[in-house]
């Protein structure tokens, strides 16, 4: 794979505190219930009785996601307008002009990237900000992270098995442009099991 622009995510240092979903829905004025990214919890595992005590079992860890900017992406292969397009550098983003709110798009993102506005009957998505990209700005959600989780990255390789961690479908699918660096519970959660905790966040 050739390199392309992306997000680098490290689940590690993650807190859940959701300030780079903010800042992007701050930046872009996203309508009520629309959210270009999203913060999951994942949670799982339980306490288990060894003796006379008990031993936490339990795991938690926090994932920033976005659109994936994929490889291969399936919104951009389903469009029937082309408006939504993918650039040399990797970023897939809509040209509303030709959009025509078919939501073929968003049906077909395993990412659920793709969001249909109401009040202008076209899609709307994450595009890396490309207003900043010109003026060799990062993207809002990685300035605004406080912990640094969040980075623009030229990726060349992605690890399929990271970009494949719950809650995530299969990296096989698409092709996601995006660099997780794995938090110690996601081996756990692969063993284990995992839920959503704050599903009805996203």
């Amino acid at each position: 794979m050739t390199r392309r622009l992306g997000f680098g995510v490290d689940l590690s240092s993650c807190t859940g505190c959701k300030a780079c979903q903010i800042a992007c829905k701050d930046k872009h004025r996203l309508p009520d219930g629309m959210l270009w990214r999203r913060v999951v919890e994942a949670q799982g595992g339980t306490w288990a009785r060894k003796g006379d005590t008990w031993a936490d079992l339990t795991h938690t860890y926090f994932m920033s996601v976005a659109c994936m900017h994929c490889e291969r992406p399936i919104c951009v292969e389903v469009c029937p307008s082309k408006a939504m397009q993918k650039r040399e550098d990797g970023v897939v983003f809509v040209d509303p002009d030709r959009c025509i709110g078919c939501r073929y798009c968003e049906w077909a993102c395993p990412y659920a990237a793709p969001q249909f506005d109401a009040e202008t009957g076209v899609m709307t998505k994450c595009d890396l900000c490309r207003d900043h990209l010109e003026k060799g700005r990062a993207p809002a959600c990685v300035q605004a992270c406080p912990m640094r989780v969040l980075t623009l990255e030229n990726v060349e390789d992605v690890d399929e098995e990271s970009a494949s961690t719950f809650p995530l479908p299969p990296a096989d699918l698409t092709g996601p442009v995006t660099l997780f660096r794995a938090h110690r519970d996601v081996a756990k959660a692969k063993r284990d099991g995992a839920r959503i905790a704050n599903d009805e966040e996203l």
